[in-house]
C-alpha cells in the first residue's frame, strides 16, 4: 500500500512539474523518450510498451497490430520511467509538440471514424503529439491528420483489433448526423442516403463522431437499435453489427465486404477466397461503375450506395478492359 502511495506521489509530482514547465518539459519528454523519428511515432506506455505509429512495420517483437490506423505494440526495452498517458478531464489547452516546437490551437473537426481524422486550427508539422501543458496524450499528429487518443487508448486496452460495422457511413451536415453511404452488400441493411439519425441504442445522437465511436467499438455480432428520421417518417431500426473491413488506411469502398481491396489508385491489391467467384487478379484496375468513371474510393462509396439491384464494374488488365456484374442484396 505504500508502494502504490509512493509511486502515485512521484507521478502526480511529475505532472505538476511538467505542467509548471508546459510545452517545454513536453518537448523534453519526447527528445528523452526518443518519440519522434522521420514519419514514425513511437510513444512509451505503462508496462514496458510502446505504441508505434509508422507505415512500414517496425524491426522489434510485435504484440498486435492495427491495420487500419498503422498503429502497433511493441516491448519496450528502454523501459522509459515516466509513460505517456491520456487524460480525459478537459484540457486547458492543447498543443501540436514535436522536437523543435510546440504549436498551441484546438481540434476544429473531431475524427469521424476510420474515414476522416481529426482537423487541428493551425497548420502542423509532422510528426508530431498533441499533447496537454501537462504532457497528457490527446492524440497522433500524421500526414492524413489526428488521430485522436479515443483510439488509441482502444487499441492499448483490446486484446485483438476489431471493429463493427452497421454498414453505413455518416456525415455532420447543419448539426444534424446524416447517413452520406450504404452498404448494398450487407443483409438486412434498411438504411438509406440521407436518414437523419437521432439516437442509438437510446441515447441521442449529436454528432458523427461520437455516433461512429459508439459502432465501431461496439461488440461484432451485438444487436443495436437506430431511430431516425426519413423524410416527414420516424423509423426504428433493429440490427446486428458485423465485421468492419475497410477504412482508415485500408480501402474502403464497400467491396472490401466481398473479399476485394484496393490500393489508392483503386488496383487490386488482396482477393479473399469468396471473391473468387469474379474472376480477378491481383493488379486489375477498377476504372468505371455503371458506365461513370471513378478515380477515388469516396466516388465508388457513392455509386454502389445509389445501385439499385446490382453494378456493372469495369476493370483493366494489361490493356484488356472487361465488366465484371455484382448484385446487391
Amino acid at each position: 500500500m505504500l508502494f502504490r502511495l509512493f509511486i502515485l506521489f512521484n507521478l502526480s509530482f511529475l505532472n505538476l512539474l511538467a505542467c509548471q514547465g508546459g510545452y517545454t518539459s513536453c518537448q523534453k519528454k519526447i527528445i528523452d523518450s526518443h518519440s519522434l523519428s522521420n514519419q514514425t511515432i513511437s510513444i512509451p506506455i505503462k508496462n514496458n510498451r510502446r505504441i508505434i505509429y509508422s507505415k512500414t512495420k517496425p524491426k522489434a517483437k510485435i504484440l498486435k497490430h492495427d491495420p487500419f490506423l498503422s498503429l502497433y505494440m511493441i516491448i519496450d526495452d528502454t523501459k522509459f520511467k515516466y509513460p505517456f498517458m491520456s487524460n480525459y478531464k478537459i484540457p486547458m489547452g492543447i498543443a501540436s509538440v514535436n522536437n523543435k516546437r510546440a504549436i498551441e490551437g484546438k481540434i476544429i473537426t473531431e475524427q469521424i471514424g476510420l474515414n476522416k481524422f481529426a482537423l487541428f486550427s493551425e497548420v502542423l508539422s509532422t510528426p508530431s503529439l498533441l499533447l496537454t501543458s501537462c504532457c497528457s496524450l490527446e492524440g497522433f499528429v500524421t500526414p492524413e491528420g489526428i488521430i485522436e487518443k479515443e483510439y488509441i487508448d482502444r487499441f492499448i486496452k483490446i486484446k485483438k483489433v476489431s471493429y463493427s460495422d452497421i454498414g453505413i457511413r455518416i456525415k455532420d451536415e447543419q448539426k444534424l448526423v446524416i447517413v452520406d453511404a450504404i452498404n448494398p452488400f450487407l443483409e438486412g441493411n434498411n438504411f438509406k442516403l440521407d436518414d437523419c439519425i437521432l439516437t442509438f441504442d437510446g441515447k441521442k445522437v449529436s454528432n458523427a463522431s461520437t455516433l461512429m465511436r459508439w459502432i465501431l467499438f461496439s461488440k461484432i455480432g451485438s444487436s443495436h437499435t437506430v431511430k431516425l428520421k426519413r423524410g416527414e417518417k420516424y423509423l426504428t431500426l433493429n440490427m446486428r453489427s458485423s465485421k468492419r473491413n475497410g477504412g482508415g488506411y485500408l480501402s474502403d469502398t464497400f467491396l472490401e465486404f466481398l473479399g476485394i481491396s484496393f490500393d489508392k489508385n483503386l488496383n487490386i491489391i488482396k482477393i479473399r477466397s469468396k471473391a473468387k467467384e469474379y474472376q480477378l487478379k491481383v493488379g486489375d484496375k477498377l476504372i468505371q461503375i455503371n458506365q461513370k468513371k471513378i478515380t477515388t474510393e469516396a466516388q465508388i462509396l457513392k455509386m454502389l450506395s445509389e445501385a439499385k439491384e446490382s453494378s456493372n464494374l469495369l476493370f483493366q488488365r494489361d490493356g484488356f478492359q472487361f465488366f465484371v456484374k455484382i448484385k446487391s442484396i
